[in-house]
């Protein structure tokens, strides 16, 4: 199979879809690898790391796209969804839920789109959304302290105090892998967290776990109201997998909240949980709604472009071997989870989540 690894287009995208050890697995196992002049420069791995691996740079994007499986990190762009032929293989974070308008031009395409996203693992989790999820929170708590600074129009306030002034009061809505990494990040700072879920065995298992300044919250509509009144920093960190991200702060809560206080909306990929929020890049990150700073960067990863290159190749690998060895037919029919991860194909949207958060109609993948 020919695979094709295109430099990232999307603002501020710093990551690269294969890291030269990825294309060596693949070479080795009689594949040839096309990458795109420059595309792992920013994630620190010059053309030449990808020559010594056996890939062949090629000049231009067009060059690249003319492979039958595209491995990529973030949701097609307009200039590559016009280089897309009937059949391709994309592989790489779809966040479909998030845009209908995405979804059709890549039904249109007639691709076969692979979501990073939806795919899952024996143990029903997302391998490879967790890497960006454990940085994505992490990454949370530090953009949410910055922008909680006066000059960043935030209150004022130094997330972890000092002694004789109370520390910032840190609300964190939904406890996956972004929200416990956010929580221990803000514990680790000194602040005083707030973790909420609906899932009680979770919350039970992170009571116990977490330090003594995090505590667990079972989120409904009373509490989150209370916690938000409270509240300096939010963290909005829920997730359906492959379904739009449930609403869970209006913008008549706003009014609720402290002038100055931040939301960092980390569920933006998929839609947001904040009514008022809407995606930013890290050229303009924020905005303000009724004195709320809101922080909505839609590729947060991508300013660490190194560690999520690496973090995400670490996770991808293993399925782009997979596909490309096997064809993805036979590599979904072997490996279920791998199934989970195909969106679309010919035209038709295969997964039921994605389908039923754009109201569409799904078409169950057969061989």
């Amino acid at each position: 199979m020919r695979v094709g690894v295109p430099r990232e287009v999307k603002a501020d995208e710093y990551r690269i879809g294969m890291m030269p050890v990825g294309a060596e697995a693949l070479v080795k196992a009689g594949h040839t690898v096309l990458v795109e002049a420059g595309a792992g420069v920013s994630s620190g791995f010059p053309d030449d790391d990808y020559v010594r691996a056996g890939a062949t740079i090629v000049p231009t994007a067009d060059d690249v796209f003319t492979a039958d499986m595209i491995v990529k990190v973030k949701e097609p762009q307009p200039a590559e969804i016009s280089r897309f032929r009937p059949g391709q293989i994309i592989f790489t974070y779809m966040h479909f839920a998030a845009s209908k308008q995405l979804t059709q031009a890549c039904m249109e395409s007639e691709i076969v789109a692979i979501a990073y996203e939806t795919i899952t693992d024996k143990k029903g989790t997302l391998p490879l959304l967790t890497p960006m999820s454990e940085i994505a929170g992490k990454m949370s708590i530090q953009e949410g302290a910055k922008y909680l600074e006066k000059p960043m129009l935030g209150r004022g306030i130094l997330l972890g105090g000092v002694p004789g002034v109370p520390p910032a009061d840190v609300v964190i809505l939904g406890a996956g892998v972004v929200g416990v990494n956010a929580a221990k990040i803000a514990s680790g700072m000194g602040a005083n967290v707030t973790l909420m879920d609906i899932n009680l065995d979770r919350l039970r298992y992170l009571d116990d776990v977490m330090p003594a300044n995090v505590t667990t919250i079972y989120s409904d509509l009373h509490t989150i109201r209370e916690s938000l009144m409270k509240a300096d920093l939010v963290v909005g960190a829920v997730l359906i997998p492959g379904a739009k991200a449930p609403r869970l702060v209006t913008r008549e809560q706003l009014k609720l909240m402290k002038n100055g206080a931040v939301i960092v909306d980390v569920a933006i990929d998929q839609g947001g949980c904040v009514e008022t929020a809407r995606p930013t890049t890290h050229q303009q990150p924020t905005y303000v709604v009724d004195g709320v700073v809101h922080y909505c960067v839609t590729n947060m990863p991508g300013a660490v472009g190194r560690t999520s290159t690496i973090a995400l190749c670490n996770a991808t690998l293993p399925y782009a071997l997979k596909i490309a060895n096997k064809g993805y037919e036979a590599a979904a029919a072997e490996d279920p989870g791998l199934g989970q991860g195909i969106n679309l194909v010919g035209g038709r949207v295969v997964n039921a989540a994605v389908a039923e958060s754009l109201s569409l109609k799904a078409h169950p993948l057969t061989k």
